[in-house]
């Protein structure tokens, strides 16, 4: 149920961002929250296993449209001067998700039947329809490549092979025959992509950004901030519940300490990057979620959740300094024109850790 939107996600990230900025943002960010609300009323009237991982499937559609669009709109709608406290937004909002999903989705399961958690996207959804009909203008780029329908199956078919041995490494092995084999599937899928993307005039995969230092680097630390995080709230909620006993709802509440440390970080990054710059901000956010790491690996079973607050505090303040300048970054050395084209590859290896 996990993977399937993970991979469906992961696997559609890039082509939708050039459907953006071909038919117009506004209309495929709405497409795409129209999409993510079919999605969770499938789920939440699902009656068996498989209609639950349909669902999920046709979320992960619906949010490949709008992570990437998200983010495209930005340089838009804001100046040099705002647009780094829109990302701020952006990101304690995104983050926000990390530990309202456990809060609500407890408190649902503890009052309701297993569907509401999926109905409680429905309005969210709504609320995000009539807020791009009728505050958000429309942009796109009347220059933007042709959907190729080749390399958007390749660029598919590949990262869905690569997300998918990688979710699978754990549990039958780096070894196993499946893993190996989707691995080999990636890499020769995704080397024909960039085979073809380099004789093309416009390409899907527009490997010219990479050599702009400041789109490559801030998307370099983008992604190692994104990787620190997943790893630490992929093993925070199993010692919380399995180690120290606590359900659903006391973890979610738990979590709540890293929220307050990126609240603080990205009210306070621009005022910092003016004072010391972007690379150093950002590196200096690296250091400190680092540490928050080599905090994390000394948790035992006797620390107690004392230590585990103090830890995720440190976190959520390294995540706030490194992550909103570096994005901000990215986004900055892209025109407005191909904002779209450019916001899934500053994504396209960050991942996302669902919430509900």
């Amino acid at each position: 149920m996990a993977d399937a939107y993970v991979v469906v996600f992961a696997a559609l990230m890039l082509p939708a961002g050039l459907l953006g900025d071909r038919f117009g943002r506004r209309r495929m960010l709405m497409a795409g929250l129209g999409v993510f609300l079919a999605g969770s009323l499938v789920g939440a009237l699902a009656g068996d296993v498989a209609w639950v991982v349909a669902a999920r499937a046709v979320m992960g559609v619906g949010a490949a449209l709008v992570t990437p669009l998200a983010l495209s709109v930005l340089p838009s709608l804001f100046g040099p001067d705002e647009r780094a406290k829109a990302v701020g937004v952006i990101s304690s909002a995104s983050a926000l998700g990390l530990p309202l999903g456990p809060i609500i989705g407890g408190f649902l399961l503890d009052h309701f039947w297993w569907g509401s958690v999926f109905l409680i996207n429905v309005p969210m959804a709504a609320v995000g329809l009539a807020a791009c009909a009728f505050l958000l203008p429309e942009t796109r780029d009347p220059a933007s490549p042709r959907v190729d329908a080749v390399s958007t199956a390749l660029t598919a078919a590949g990262l869905a092979a690569l997300v998918y041995a990688i979710i699978e490494a754990p549990d039958r092995g780096w070894g196993d025959a499946l893993v190996l084999g989707f691995l080999a599937a990636a890499a020769v899928l995704l080397t024909a992509l960039v085979l073809r993307e380099r004789r093309a005039v416009r390409p899907l995969l527009d490997l010219a950004l990479l050599a702009r230092r400041g789109f490559l680097w801030n998307t370099v630390a983008a992604t190692l901030v994104m990787f620190v995080l997943s790893g630490l709230l992929f093993v925070l909620p199993p010692y919380l519940q399995a180690v120290l006993g606590h359900d659903a709802l006391g973890t979610g509440l738990r979590l709540l300490p890293m929220m307050g440390g990126l609240l603080v970080a990205a009210r306070g990054a621009q005022p910092v990057v003016a004072r010391f710059g972007a690379r150093a901000t950002v590196g200096a956010g690296l250091v400190v979620l680092a540490f928050a790491a080599l905090l994390g690996s000394r948790t035992t079973v006797e620390s107690g959740y004392g230590f585990t607050a103090l830890w995720l505090s440190v976190a959520g303040l390294g995540f706030g300094f490194s992550v909103v300048p570096a994005m901000d970054g990215a986004l900055g050395t892209l025109s407005r024109d191909r904002a779209g084209w450019g916001s899934p590859h500053a994504l396209e290896a960050v991942g996302e850790v669902p919430g509900c």
